[in-house]
């Protein structure tokens, strides 16, 4: 490291309305998978910190849950905690689908920029999906909003245009102290990574068929002598009936869940991966004030 730049740190939250590609653009931008993608809506549930070097910034990234019009207590709680990582973030970029344009979640997180008085920079995503000659017209419509201070165009999947997004955010962090060690990826403890790895497993295999209010709980962590580990999880559920589509004809489904899940824990953790899984009924769990609490949530939002 030089001594002739000052470092910087600093916190940027990721916000925008419901699969617009949070999630994908943290891991493109840490280049690590510490939050997990699935095509069903509201998949991050909490705040979930991703921490990059970029020259002498250190960026510590917010992947937030999607902002939208909540109904039940885990929605306003998500939306809670995505705007309160709005509010605590040095700066703030707020991810526009470039597809879907401004629809009414992506409206209501405007005004609400607005009222909170922040400014953001502007994330076009999944531009490799849309025309050139209708991004002209969107870029323009947003930029009258007179929020951003700079516009980037992006596929947050293929990674096209993340390197000039990450360079800028670096540079415009106040100057500081580094805040976590060079080589940390994320502050997610390992049983609640695991735990997020099952669960995408179950949105990617099953979204169509479960509600998403599904939880996985990671009840179990042995180390074991020959270096590998022993996790238990439990996938919890809201009504019997959707016990059966968890578990599949003759227990197909959750075998399936589970050897995805293991393969991706084994790539992640570095060695071998003993994974059990077992469903349970738990009709009120997003009552729960103490399962809130775990997942860094508000329970009175």
């Amino acid at each position: 490291m030089s001594e002739a730049a000052p470092r910087r740190c600093g916190y940027v939250a990721l916000v925008g309305a419901p699969n617009a590609g949070k999630s994908t653009l943290l891991n493109q931008l840490i280049g690590a998978k510490v939050s997990i993608v699935s095509p069903k809506v509201q998949t991050t549930r909490a705040r979930v910190l991703g921490i990059t070097v970029a020259g002498e910034a250190q960026l510590i990234f917010i992947d937030t849950p999607g902002i939208f019009a909540p109904k039940r207590r885990l929605e306003r709680a998500m939306v809670a905690a995505a705007w309160a990582g709005a509010e605590d973030a040095d700066l703030v970029v707020l991810l526009v689908d470039a597809a879907r344009g401004v629809d009414q979640d992506t409206r209501r997180i405007l005004d609400g920029l607005k009222s909170a008085g922040r400014r953001a920079v502007l994330v076009l995503n999944k531009v490799d999906l849309v025309e050139p000659r209708r991004l002209l017209p969107l870029t323009d419509a947003l930029r009258r909003e007179g929020l951003f201070d700079a516009v980037f165009m992006v596929s947050a999947l293929s990674g096209d245009g993340v390197d000039d997004l990450r360079r800028h955010l670096a540079a415009a962090l106040p100057p500081g102290p580094w805040l976590y060690p060079e080589d940390q990826l994320t502050d997610l403890p390992q049983r609640l990574i695991a735990a997020e790895v099952t669960r995408e497993q179950v949105f990617l295999q099953l979204h169509q068929e479960l509600p998403y209010a599904t939880l996985v709980e990671t009840e179990g962590w042995e180390e074991r002598e020959d270096g590998s580990v022993k996790i238990s999880q439990v996938i919890h559920i809201q009504r019997p009936g959707q016990k059966a589509i968890v578990l599949g004809k003759g227990g197909r489904q959750i075998k399936d869940i589970g050897a995805r899940a293991r393969s991706e824990l084994e790539r992640m953790l570095g060695r071998r991966v003993h994974l059990f899984l077992f469903v349970r009924v738990s009709e009120d769990w997003t009552e729960d004030r103490e399962r809130y609490k775990a997942m860094g949530l508000e329970f009175e939002s």
